[in-house]
C-alpha cells in the first residue's frame, strides 16, 4: 500500500517529490497514446490544446520511439536541467530540450537510451542518476513517441557539452515550472494552420513545444493538488 503524501512536507525538497514520485509516476512506459482508427489521443502529445487537429494522428506514419530524460538536480530547493540546442542543428535549431533523443538499436530500452543520451550530450554519468519512473509517453508532431524517464541527479558529475548539439545547459526552480500561473498557452502558425501549445518562459529562456508539454504532464501528475 502507498504511503499517504504528507501535505505539510514540501514538495520541491528532496523527500517531498519522492513522495509525489511514488504516488504519481509511471513504473513502466506508457504504451502508444493513439487509437490508429479514430485517430483520438489517449495520452498527452502536440494536440492536447489543438483537439481540432486530432485527426491527422489517424494519417500519420507510426511514431518513432524516442526518449528522454528530465533531470531533477538534487539542490536545496530542486531544480530541472535543461538543454539549449544549437542554431545548427538539423532539426530543432536553437530550442529548449530535456537530454534525450532517438532510441537506438544498442539500447535495452528508454530508460538506458535516456542515460546514453545524457551522457553523450552533457557528460552526466549514470552513477549519478537515480530513476525515479515515467511520465505519460509524449506524441510529438513532428513523427516521435517520446518516452520521459524522470530521475533524481547528484550534482558533481563532470559536465561535458555535445559542442556539435549543446550550446549550453541551465537550470529552473522546479517550484516555478510546477506554479499553473507559469503556464501560457501560445500560438504560432505551423505548416499552414494555427497551432496552439504551453510556453513557460524563465529569466529570458523560453522553454515551449514538447519541453513544456511534458513539464505539464508532470504538473498534472503529481502537483495539481497544490
Amino acid at each position: 500500500m502507498d504511503t499517504p503524501f504528507d501535505s505539510s512536507s514540501d514538495p520541491f525538497t528532496e523527500a517531498g517529490f519522492r513522495a509525489l514520485a511514488r504516488r504519481g509516476l509511471n513504473t513502466a512506459p506508457s504504451e502508444a497514446i493513439f487509437d490508429p482508427c479514430s485517430g483520438q489521443a489517449l495520452g498527452s502529445s502536440d494536440w492536447d490544446l489543438n483537439p481540432e487537429l486530432k485527426g491527422d494522428l489517424a494519417v500519420m506514419p507510426p511514431p518513432r520511439p524516442a526518449a528522454v530524460l528530465v533531470p531533477i538536480m538534487l539542490r536545496e530547493t530542486l531544480t530541472v536541467l535543461f538543454t539549449q540546442r544549437t542554431q545548427d542543428m538539423p532539426s530543432h535549431p536553437g530550442q529548449i530540450s530535456f537530454p534525450g533523443g532517438k532510441v537506438e538499436a544498442s539500447d535495452a530500452d528508454a530508460l538506458q537510451c535516456a542515460l546514453r543520451e545524457a551522457h553523450e550530450e552533457i557528460g552526466l554519468t549514470a552513477d549519478h542518476v537515480e530513476p525515479l519512473g515515467y511520465l505519460d509517453s509524449y506524441r510529438t508532431g513532428t513523427g516521435f513517441l517520446i518516452t520521459p524517464a524522470v530521475g533524481l541527479v547528484r550534482p558533481g558529475f563532470t559536465m561535458a557539452l555535445a559542442a556539435a548539439e549543446v550550446a549550453e545547459v541551465f537550470e529552473v526552480p522546479l517550484s516555478f515550472l510546477m506554479d499553473e500561473a507559469n503556464h501560457e498557452k501560445a500560438q504560432r502558425e505551423w505548416r499552414g494552420r494555427q497551432r496552439h501549445y504551453y510556453a513557460m518562459p524563465y529569466d529570458g529562456r523560453y522553454i515551449w513545444g514538447a519541453t513544456a508539454g511534458m513539464l505539464k504532464n508532470m504538473q498534472l501528475r503529481l502537483f495539481q493538488r497544490f
